[in-house]
């Protein structure tokens, strides 16, 4: 793999392959030959134009509004990483310090989609997808029902959950399902004895890995919920996570799961993650994507530099992020933290120049001990040769 990193506008990467030239752009992937670029790893003007003439750099139309609601910020484990500690376990436990506890109520989910149908009549949008957030959104099963019975009377068409999953029954799996739910996303950390030791429960810090598998299969059976299973990588889940990736295989079913592969930033108070992005490590996420592949998962394609729907845009132009009191958020990463409020869905944003410095993206808290180029290269480098691997295999 080429070492530099060209810089291209409107979001796009040009990622060398063994073979190949990859183009990522907002309109999708191309592959290029060697003529299309030039010895120094520049785009030739004539192939940008031609991309240009095919959209490849135009980003496809927003159709639906981005809504993330946190039913709850109050959660059941105790993981030390977690963004919305604000201290520590100073014994060790599993009971690290976290953000005020709120819950979504009758009253604040009115003012919620008031809040969206404006917000969507402003940017000209009839389709509303909906994120259940928290803390552990499943704290308050009875918010996260309310909210999508009631939003399907604005345009909603269909939700997302990020859950531990620890507290889903197969009649809560039904009943979200039934008013829209399509797909959770759920963390592994690492193989089960790492995981056990690192994602447990607050009350009696005992592990959660069978017990979330258990709730996934239940769940499957009664709907079609789709599963993306995020696996956390740190120093302390590195050495499990080839034995994971087979286990899961063996107790879900791949063709319903998504595997993503994330590095743990450095976002817990206190929390530090001494792997760091070298090209050892991007030689592993690349076995470890192939060998999910393999066994029939699906995982992350490569693509453009896209801003988030959410926090990329100011004023939630395309979308929004509203704590269960009701208060706005520029990010998830920021709701339910004191002073870093934006606004409120009664009185909407606050003017711009009293929030600019609130206003962060998805990875503005990410605390790399890193240059920049680095988490650059290592991106490029893994999904340069996942692109290749798919290319080989007829996947694309």
């Amino acid at each position: 793999m080429s070492l530099q990193q060209v810089q291209l506008p409107d979001g796009a990467r040009l990622l060398e392959g063994r073979r190949n030239w990859w183009f990522l752009g907002r309109g999708g992937v191309v592959r290029l030959g060697g003529r299309h670029v030039t010895p120094e790893g520049d785009l030739r003007p004539d192939a940008e134009r031609r991309l240009r003439e095919h959209g490849m750099f135009a980003a496809p139309p927003v159709r639906s509004y981005a809504l993330t609601v946190l039913t709850s910020t109050n959660c059941n484990l105790g993981c030390g990483y977690c963004f919305q500690n604000t201290a520590q376990d100073t014994t060790d436990g599993s009971r690290p310090p976290r953000i005020a506890r709120t819950r979504l109520t009758s009253e604040t989910i009115t003012s919620i989609l008031g809040f969206t149908e404006r917000q969507m009549a402003a940017a000209e949008l009839d389709r509303l997808r909906i994120l259940l957030f928290g803390g552990e959104p499943l704290l308050n099963p009875r918010g996260c029902l309310e909210l999508l019975e009631r939003a399907s009377g604005i345009g909603m068409t269909s939700a997302w959950m990020i859950s531990n999953t620890t507290l889903l029954t197969p009649r809560l799996a039904r009943q979200l399902s039934g008013l829209g739910l399509d797909s959770v996303q759920v963390t592994f950390d690492g193989d089960r004895a790492d995981h056990d030791r690192i994602r447990v429960n607050r009350a009696d810090n005992g592990g959660t890995y069978d017990k979330i598998v258990r709730n996934i299969v239940a769940a499957s059976e009664v709907t079609p919920i789709r599963w993306t299973l995020r696996v956390n990588v740190s120093q302390e889940t590195f050495g499990g996570v080839d034995a994971l990736i087979d286990r899961l295989a063996a107790q879900l079913d791949p063709s319903r799961c998504a595997l993503y592969f994330a590095r743990v930033g450095d976002v817990g108070i206190g929390y530090a993650n001494d792997l760091l992005h070298t090209g050892e490590l991007s030689a592993h996420f690349t076995r470890w994507q192939r060998r999910a592949l393999e066994l029939g998962f699906r995982v992350s394609r490569p693509g453009a530099r896209r801003p988030c729907l959410t926090c990329g845009h100011t004023e939630g132009r395309y979308g929004a992020v509203i704590s269960a009191d009701g208060t706005l958020a520029s990010c998830w990463e920021t709701a339910g933290k004191p002073d870093w409020e934006v606004g409120t869905a009664a009185d909407g944003y606050r003017p711009a120049e009293a929030t600019r410095d609130r206003w962060i993206s998805c990875e503005d808290l990410y605390r790399y001990d890193e240059d920049t180029r680095v988490l650059m290269r290592f991106r490029d480098d893994v999904d340069a040769t996942l692109l290749d691997y798919l290319d080989e295999t007829e996947r694309l």
